[in-house]
């Protein structure tokens, strides 16, 4: 089967050079990095799990990082939320593993052609879920819209990792998807919420950025208050987008773009976001 996964995916130019690189964070956990979203991992005597698969072209690199941990194919996946860059190996990965996600996940995904019903989360839950694996115990945690309506975090029970899902772009702007149900105050209340959950010890993955540390999400949060407050402001004082984004964020106040989350789209986000 492992040949099969392997000989069956069409790697995209986009691609062809991206690599899949291993962290170890504990005995039993690891994150991946590639293209897309950051991938967990629980690996050990009970066998794999992981937690996001990235784009469907990576599919067999990501099979080849996790044979480099240990033999096998991952019994359980974990879909963080629906978007591609993160479900995109679910129609492979599918064939051989339990899909847990959030209720919303299957609806949306459901409706998206291009995942077959091996691809499709045959677990799914409304406030969340524990997976008992390796001799640890992983809970699937989902608080209400935030980047999606139908986003989970997975905290370990000893608060050694927690992947955030796109919950945290790490140094970065979000992106929230508010026609997916998503909220810019859910957001930033479900950051504060899982803030309040890990430590100073817990090894924080984002959903896209390296690893973090509970202070970098604390970080994150305040940046997200900046922005809210900010925003709420130039609400209350009458001005319409045009406005604001002519004045745009003052330099050095909130200076988190990025490619894909420019100034002007996280205005756009906010003023859509925050407006009666």
């Amino acid at each position: 089967m492992l040949g099969l996964l392997l000989s069956q995916v069409s790697f995209a130019d986009r691609f062809a050079d991206v690599e899949i690189s291993k962290q170890k964070l504990s005995e039993t956990s690891y994150m991946l990095t590639g293209s897309g979203g950051n991938i967990g991992v629980s690996a050990g005597k009970d066998g794999i799990l992981i937690i996001d698969n990235q784009f469907a072209p990576l599919s067999g690199k990501i099979v080849a990082a996790l044979s480099t941990i240990q033999p096998g194919l991952p019994r359980y996946v974990v879909n963080t939320h629906y978007h591609g860059d993160h479900t995109g190996g679910n129609n492979l990965f599918g064939m051989n593993s339990v899909i847990f996600a959030h209720h919303n996940v299957l609806k949306r995904l459901s409706g998206d052609n291009s995942y077959k019903a091996a691809g499709l989360p045959s677990v799914t839950y409304h406030e969340g879920t524990s997976i008992h694996f390796n001799e640890e115990t992983l809970h699937l945690i989902h608080m209400g819209p935030g980047h999606t309506d139908g986003d989970s975090v997975v905290l370990w029970e000893d608060k050694s990792v927690i992947h955030m899902g796109d919950l945290f772009f790490k140094d970065r702007f979000p992106y929230i998807d508010l026609k997916a149900g998503g909220s810019v105050k859910g957001y930033r209340d479900n950051v504060a919420a899982m803030i309040r959950k890990i430590n100073t010890d817990t090894k924080v993955i984002p959903g896209h950025g390296s690893l973090a540390t509970r202070n970098d999400l604390i970080r994150f949060k305040h940046m997200l208050d900046k922005s809210i407050n900010w925003m709420e402001s130039k609400l209350s004082s009458g001005m319409d987008l045009e406005q604001i984004q002519l004045e745009g964020i003052p330099k050095g106040k909130i200076d988190w773009s990025w490619a894909f989350i420019t100034e002007e789209k996280w205005i756009n986000t906010l003023y859509e976001g925050l407006k009666e």
